[in-house]
């Protein structure tokens, strides 16, 4: 009994065989990993374990029950013969991984090909072969992974039900009750172990794969999150620098260099020397050499790799592609061409795609910010005629009763339009400067309002180095004077407040005009408004811009009652040190 424990395990080893084979197939994959099969896959694994189950029986040993000897390889069978075998592990298999339809059609294919090789166990050996199918089948469970304890289990259940119906069906009974006490305890333990390690082989050689496809994601992201900030400006010699050493440290090559259309902007590794010297070994690898088939096509569409040969050892090279169009490429060099295996193939093949797709969301948000720089100067420019308009209303109101103040007043108009048009031409000015603009605006509304407008001021000299858009405290207090004091006399009062408070820097304006109605006030600020009080425009463009550059926390705060006076607040953050225009993008 154990000389034949010994050799069935010894053949267990071509169970091994065929499970590393099945790792190489798709629809056995998919048996793994899916709850249901559909009818081509499961016709697939039916005739597969099925033939499986065949290749167990002749690999089996041929018992005589007359002479009780061996034979080493199963062929025809003598009445008085019997297979010690490994038919059952397929079967099993078949079933819990596929369901009881997979497994009774391997069984099925199994079973009858065992009763044609005759023997006096034909008959019963064929009937537990198909029993055993439903059995696992039986044991199929959707959504869990089959563990290799129940495969050892089933596996050996299975075997000792085929014993058992040895015993009831074949005669005669004494032949029967002789081969069952040879084999039965060898083929339980030899086919519950063979499913249990078949299934184990399977399952460990698809999770290294698994692994090593996770663990070239996980570099992948890496990479990607290193090199996104020096393609946000596109390729030049710089961040090409910047990314060559990346890529050079994280995947281990010789070398690694980046080219545009027609140079090499970086290279850095082996043969940088020769790089900086304009040696031989500076290939240049340009678009048209590209579009000719000097790079073949490689696991991705528009995406190419390549390996050369090249004094440095081995080179793959893969363009990098905007919109289309190949704009460059990477070479990576290695020592030799074992060192390029598929992997590395793929990693290089998807680092391509990676640095594109980079480039054009790049790209992308470069046109972003054009179109939002085009946007603000748009509604600076339509601001600085709405102040102008209203300025020489007043001086040709003066012009006739009081020439030396109109004279006074152009020369006033004159140094603030000199100041205005320059802000204009900035995306950023400072509070200081927007301060200014509203005194130079109030010394000519004066002219309008003698004896009538006073003005007060609560200034935090801290505060007054921060960054704001052009002209956006201005026309509030040209909206206070125009509308809130449109119909009083008398008694006419703005403030202005800019303070610092933590990490913020608070703008109100207020005054004590005629105040807004709540209906309006919901309105204004967020769309042009047509009415006979205006159309909002100015405070719109302020909103708008605030909200643009520091978020929708800096939009405008109105707060209102008729007859009382109107207070518009904002908040910016505050920075410890003003920025340069541009950096707060």
């Amino acid at each position: 009994m154990f000389e034949l424990l010994g050799t069935m395990l010894e053949r267990l080893g071509i169970i091994v065989m065929i499970a590393f084979i099945l790792t190489r197939f798709p629809f056995f994959r998919d048996m793994i990993y899916q709850d249901q099969l559909n009818r081509k896959q499961q016709y697939t694994a039916i005739v597969f374990f099925g033939f499986f189950g065949i290749i167990g029986t002749y690999t089996g040993l041929s018992l005589s029950t007359e002479s009780l000897g061996f034979s080493r390889w199963t062929a025809d069978l003598a009445y008085d013969e019997a297979i010690a075998n490994s038919r059952v592990i397929g079967v099993v298999l078949a079933g819990l991984l596929g369901g009881y339809k997979v497994g009774i059609g391997a069984g099925l294919i199994a079973g009858i090909h065992r009763m044609t090789l005759g023997g006096f166990t034909a008959i019963a050996c064929g009937l537990a072969t198909i029993i055993a199918g439903i059995i696992a089948g039986a044991f199929h469970k959707k959504n869990q992974h089959v563990k290799l304890r129940s495969a050892f289990l089933i596996g050996a259940a299975a075997e000792a039900i085929q014993m058992l119906i040895i015993l009831l069906f074949a005669r005669p009974f004494e032949q029967a009750l002789t081969l069952v006490e040879i084999i039965g305890i060898p083929m339980i333990v030899a086919n519950g172990l063979g499913c249990a390690i078949f299934l184990l082989i399977i399952k460990n050689v698809i999770h290294e794969e698994e692994k090593v496809v996770a663990v070239q994601a996980q570099k992948i992201i890496r990479l990607a999150d290193q090199t996104l900030g020096h393609l946000r400006n596109g390729i030049n010699t710089d961040s090409a620098q910047a990314i060559c050493k990346i890529l050079h440290q994280e995947i281990k090559t010789s070398a690694v260099a980046m080219t545009n259309k027609t140079e090499i902007l970086a290279h850095v590794g082996l043969g940088d020397d020769h790089h900086r010297s304009n040696s031989p070994i500076q290939t240049q690898i340009t678009v048209e050499t590209i579009q000719k088939g000097t790079i073949i096509v490689a696991n991705q569409e528009m995406i190419h790799c390549r390996v050369n040969r090249c004094p440095l050892g081995a080179a793959v090279i893969a363009p990098l592609k905007l919109r289309g169009k190949t704009i460059g490429t990477l070479k990576f060099y290695f020592r030799s061409e074992k060192e390029i295996t598929n992997v590395v193939m793929e990693l290089i093949s998807g680092l391509s795609i990676m640095i594109s797709n980079q480039l054009e969301i790049a790209e992308a948000d470069n046109a972003y910010q054009l179109a939002k720089d085009a946007e603000i100067m748009a509604l600076q420019a339509q601001i600085s005629p709405h102040f102008l308009f209203n300025t020489l209303n007043t001086i040709v109101s003066l012009i006739r009763i009081d020439p030396a103040k109109a004279r006074k007043l152009l020369v006033s108009l004159s140094h603030y339009l000199r100041q205005n048009l320059s802000v204009t031409t900035k995306r950023l000015t400072t509070l200081d400067q927007e301060l200014n603009h509203v005194k130079a605006y109030l010394a000519i509304e004066e002219a309008r309002f003698v004896h009538k407008l006073e003005v007060a001021y609560d200034i935090d000299e801290d505060a007054l180095s921060q960054k704001i858009p052009p002209l956006t405290l201005e026309p509030l207090v040209e909206n206070a004077i125009k509308h809130g004091f449109k119909n009083k006399e008398t008694n006419c009062f703005v403030k202005i407040l800019i303070k610092k408070r933590r990490d913020i820097i608070e703008v109100i304006v207020e005054d004590n005009g005629q105040g807004i109605d709540q209906q309006r006030i919901a309105q204004l600020g967020k769309a042009n408004l047509e009415s006979e009080k205006g159309a909002g425009l100015a405070l719109y463009n302020i909103n708008r811009r605030l909200s643009i550059m520091f978020g929708e926390d800096a939009a405008l705060v109105i707060t209102s009652e008729p007859n009382k006076g109107t207070k518009i607040r904002f908040s910016i953050p505050y920075e410890e040190e003003a920025k340069e225009d541009g950096n707060l993008y």
